[in-house]
């Protein structure tokens, strides 16, 4: 055989081999890695959807969650990043710590290591306070804060977290300056307003809404483009004269040299789920604000976050 037909005969069958690898997917249990301990956000996220995509996958194979956390999400990035590019091993990934941490610190991974397959939840920011706090609502608290600056506290779940960030962005934005404290965990911090340790609590809406609902706390506002339906009555900041849009994308990603058709696959069936009335249901109970994006949209806004982040961490890094 000569040279250029034994190339052409190898080609062949490299493209043949790939599209039998799209065509037979799943053959087998996929792992899902979530860089986040069971019982938070991310996890109940990835595991309410989980089922929905077994689902809608061909085939009968099932997903299975793998938890892998430390280095606030780094080591289990870093697991999504180094796999073997099968479809085999995916992630459930949330902003903006993937984007984040490689800004912050030389680390395991970088973020170009990994392909965006599906955007499911994004949970805006809210900042929220007792009943009987002192400020009113947002123009309230921001001319107290003029006129006390760096003395009223809000609580976040660390520095870089997507509470710290969504709160940097408001004191650019409204020219203030707060008092952070940060804690381990949401729960840490709706406790510490709650016995009034601190006069702000930084948290998700989906994470507080229905101690908002109950009476417990009251909240200034969503940092979200346009009101989630499971927070109606909530106003965003930007209807209250604040140009803050911030929060936490969850999705799901997958090493980046994945075949674009098992990309399309997985986001096809993602997709479907978080169209399916069931999850939806089940999705609502959970507090969980959807924001479906395909694998292309999906992609685009975490290139566009990238920047963002990395513009502010130039110009004033994250640091207390």
């Amino acid at each position: 055989m000569n040279t250029s037909r034994a190339l052409g005969a190898f080609a062949a069958l490299v493209l043949s081999a790939g599209s039998s690898t799209a065509q037979d997917y799943p053959d087998r249990t996929i792992s899902m890695v979530v860089a986040y301990s069971a019982g938070g956000g991310t996890d109940i996220a990835a595991r309410t959807l989980v089922p929905y995509i077994d689902k809608y996958l061909p085939g009968d194979q099932t997903i299975a969650v793998i938890n892998k956390p430390g280095a606030a999400g780094e080591l289990g990035f870093s697991d999504i990043a180094k796999a073997a590019p099968d479809g085999y091993t995916i992630g459930f990934i949330n902003t903006p710590t993937i984007l984040t941490i490689p800004i912050q610190r030389d680390t395991s991974f970088a973020f170009e290591q990994i392909k965006p397959i599906a955007n499911v939840v994004f949970d805006a920011g809210s900042l929220v306070a007792l009943p009987d706090n002192d400020f009113g609502d947002l123009a309230g608290l921001i001319a107290a804060a003029k006129k006390a600056p760096g003395t009223i506290t809000y609580g976040t779940t660390g520095i870089g977290s997507d509470d710290h960030l969504s709160i940097l962005a408001l004191e650019r934005e409204a020219g203030i300056t707060l008092r952070h404290v940060p804690f381990s965990g949401s729960s840490e911090i709706r406790a510490a307003v709650l016995g009034g340790h601190i006069a702000l609590g930084s948290m998700n809406i989906g994470e507080v809404i229905n101690s908002v609902n109950e009476g417990e706390i009251v909240t200034f506002g969503q940092m979200a483009a346009q009101r989630w339906e499971g927070a109606p009555d909530v106003p965003t900041f930007r209807e209250q004269g604040i140009d803050i849009v911030s929060g936490a994308y969850r999705g799901v990603g997958a090493p980046a040299d994945l075949d674009p058709a098992i990309i399309d696959i997985l986001s096809e069936a993602v997709g479907r789920a978080v169209a399916d009335e069931d999850f939806r249901a089940a999705a609502a109970k959970q507090a969980l604000p959807l924001d479906y994006q395909a694998s292309d949209e999906f992609t685009a806004t975490l290139i566009e976050l990238q920047g963002l982040y990395q513009t502010l961490w130039d110009e004033n890094p994250w640091v207390d």
